[in-house]
């Protein structure tokens, strides 16, 4: 394997900022040697990433046939 030096990035500490404020170190290719990268998303607190109140939004649709046809069956 050819060891060059412009063939891998480089892994280096930035600092993270959550949106609430909070702050870690972590290793990363972003930026530079002591770049901090502000989060616009916060996972702890998006429903992406906690569940968050999904509702199914469904009018007379797929959802609609599913249930009707699978009523019964649980």
């Amino acid at each position: 394997m050819k060891k060059d030096a412009d063939v891998h990035p480089d892994y280096h500490q930035i600092k993270v900022v959550m949106t609430d404020g909070s702050e870690f170190t972590t290793y990363s290719t972003y930026g530079k040697e002591g770049d901090t990268l502000t989060l616009d998303i916060d996972p702890n607190t998006h429903p992406a990433w906690t569940g968050g109140d999904a509702k199914l939004m469904d009018r007379g649709g797929r959802l609609s046939r599913f249930k009707k046809k699978f009523e019964g069956m649980f």
